[in-house]
C-alpha cells in the first residue's frame, strides 16, 4: 500500500506583526492506493501567529508545512489508519448486498449455439 500526504492550499495573511505572507491555514490530503483500490482523507489545519523562528513563505517546503499540521492536531497515524481501512473495506467489504431470500432467482438464460457451415460450392 502507498500512502501519500500533500498540501493542497495555503491561506496566507499578507502581514502579521513584522512578518509578511504568514501561513494561517493549510489544506491537506492523505491518499492511499493499493492495486486498483484507493482511499482518501482531507482537512484543514490552522496555525497560531508565528513566534520565534520564522521561515519566509518562498522558503517553505511541503514537508515543513505537513509537520506543522501534525504538531497542531492532525493525527497522522489515525488518518493513515482510516485511509488503510477504506482500502481494506473495498478489498473485503464488511457489508454486502445479497438477493432477498423470498424472491426467486431466475434461472440463467441458455444462449443457443449457432453453427456456421462454410459454403463450399465454388463456381
Amino acid at each position: 500500500m502507498t500512502i501519500l500526504w500533500i498540501i493542497e492550499r495555503l491561506l496566507v495573511k499578507p502581514t502579521e506583526g513584522s512578518e509578511t505572507n504568514v501561513v494561517i491555514t493549510a489544506d491537506w490530503r492523505c491518499n492511499g492506493t493499493q492495486d486498483q483500490y484507493s482511499g482518501t482523507c482531507y482537512g484543514s489545519c490552522s496555525f497560531q501567529p508565528p513566534s520565534g523562528e520564522f521561515t519566509p513563505y518562498e522558503d517553505l517546503t511541503e514537508a515543513q508545512v505537513l509537520n506543522w499540521c501534525y504538531e497542531n492536531g492532525v493525527d497522522k497515524t489515525a488518518i493513515e489508519a482510516n485511509v488503510t481501512q477504506q482500502i481494506n473495506d473495498q478489498i473485503n467489504p464488511p457489508v454486502v448486498t445479497l438477493p432477498l431470500p423470498w424472491v426467486p432467482v431466475p434461472p440463467p438464460v441458455k444462449v443457443a449455439e449457432h453453427v456456421v457451415v462454410a459454403d463450399t460450392s465454388a463456381a
